[in-house]
């Protein structure tokens, strides 16, 4: 008897409303290209007083600094509450910081704000990937896992779009909606991980869950819960922490992969490139707006982070990191030859701005490809349930971090060696990720946990998940 292919409609619409919670955070990410100009201004600003420049500074990094803690709450609720519940937990502080933005009359309140939405931030970035891995059969996880990085540049266009049109009032009042909406309808229609189900003793919620989710018949899905229990079995018996990484050979090939994604991802200089983006556009010579070159930065990870869903699963997460890394490699090394020329004066560059122009446009279309969205899918799909949580915090954190101080310290860097060498550093960075993907990365595309480990463990028949 020939088995009926799944349908996956309803597995699509719950990754889909999921990262309605990274649509969420990323509009608190792009908050502040609209809202600090306006925070500045005598004539816009609901303060007592315009922000300075320390100010602003602290609004927009402490974020970042938040969002390095978050993923450690996100990691211990995930495992004692749920995923589904952590990512309701997580949604509420941006509902709650955009109202209090609304009525906000001194700097102090932004600063709170800015660590709340840096909390919800960190503990979406790690849930996501937990739940989104759980929930998807091992032919679509790729796809499905790569949508987090589609839907958080949807969230940072939606804040460009809007914000520099609206008042501070306005904008902020807006923002309220998405987490209620998100939070009714996530709670309502879209069932908890089967994995995390099994894991809590509830093996008829978690059967009635993998219907649901894979649109097939009950007997077929009473098969792949017992083999999930089983796989249950095993990690509860082995329940580890970030410290147990270490003790496993494909447990520690595991983490080394998925740190040493997210670290490239930061220094490849993407919040550098994007920040900066405006600038680059000035010196190509390009009569638009700031916040006209903003959207148009905005719309291109879009339009590259549809094109990863489509383009995963056919040509593989490996294939595609390498092509990312390489192409943001070739388009940093050009603008850092451009910059060179330009400031030394050697070469009229004056007629050659659609360079820096197409080097941007190249850089964003690459990131959006690869090393933008497939870290954060490998790592949802890597790891084993007994130290998922905590290796996905540990991961997230650094990313953060790293983050942060790409950010802060990007106008010293660029005092100290100029714009040719900054930007020839990142190129440098893009060109080591594609040696560390090809040499250490294999394709996890259609492998399932088991699988993956066992290339990670190089071949050995022994569980890798055993301590």
């Amino acid at each position: 008897m020939v088995a009926s292919a799944p349908n996956r409609s309803f597995l699509y619409i719950a990754a889909c409303t999921a990262n309605v919670a990274s649509f969420i955070a990323g509009t608190s990410l792009g908050w502040s290209s609209p809202e600090i100009p306006k925070l500045r201004n005598p004539n816009t600003t609901t303060l007592f007083h315009p922000t300075t420049t320390s100010q602003e500074g602290w609004i927009v990094s402490l974020l970042a600094l938040a969002a390095a803690v978050g993923p450690f709450g996100g990691g211990i609720l995930s495992d004692a509450i749920g995923r589904k519940k952590t990512l309701l937990s997580a949604i509420l502080p941006f509902a709650i910081a955009s109202t209090i933005n609304v009525f906000a009359k001194s700097t102090i309140f932004f600063y709170a704000t800015r660590f709340l939405c840096g909390l919800g931030v960190g503990v979406v970035f790690t849930v996501i990937p937990m739940y989104v891995g759980e929930i998807a059969d091992d032919d679509v996880r790729g796809s499905l896992g790569s949508l987090m990085q589609l839907f958080v540049v949807t969230g940072m266009l939606f804040s460009y779009s809007l914000g520099p049109f609206v008042s501070i009032i306005t904008f902020n009042s807006i923002l309220i909606f998405p987490p209620i909406l998100f939070f009714v309808i996530f709670l309502l229609f879209v069932p908890e991980s089967p994995y995390y189900l099994i894991q809590s003793d509830n093996p008829k919620e978690a059967l009635e869950a993998l219907i649901v989710l894979r649109g097939r018949d009950t007997s077929l899905m009473q098969k792949e819960l017992e083999v999930m229990k089983v796989q249950v079995e095993i990690e509860k018996k082995n329940r580890g922490n970030v410290v147990d990484v270490f003790k496993s050979r494909g447990l520690r090939t595991a983490f080394f992969l998925s740190i040493g994604l997210v670290s490239f991802q930061q220094l490849s200089g993407v919040n550098v490139i994007i920040f900066y983006a405006q600038t680059i556009f000035a010196d190509a010579g390009v009569d638009l707006a700031p916040e006209v070159c903003t959207i148009i930065i905005g719309f291109v990870q879009v339009v590259a982070g549809g094109l990863t869903p489509i383009l995963v699963d056919r040509c593989g997460k490996r294939f595609l990191l390498l092509l990312s890394a390489l192409g943001m490699a070739l388009s940093e090394g050009v603008l850092a030859v451009f910059f060179y020329f330009k400031d030394n004066g050697r070469v009229d560059v004056s007629n050659l701005g659609w360079i820096p122009l197409s080097s941007v446009v190249i850089y964003i279309i690459m990131f959006g490809l690869g090393l933008g969205p497939l870290p954060w899918a490998v790592l949802g799909e890597i790891f084993p349930g007994n130290v998922k949580s905590s290796a996905s915090s540990a991961t997230a954190s650094v990313s953060w971090i790293l983050g942060f101080f790409m950010t802060n310290y990007f106008d010293s860097l660029t005092d100290l060696i100029g714009k040719c060498g900054t930007f020839g550093i990142f190129a440098g960075f893009c060109a080591f990720s594609a040696l560390f993907i090809f040499k250490c990365l294999p394709e996890t595309s259609g492998k399932n946990v088991h699988e993956i480990q066992y290339i990670l463990s190089g071949g050995s028949r022994k569980a890798s998940y055993t301590f």
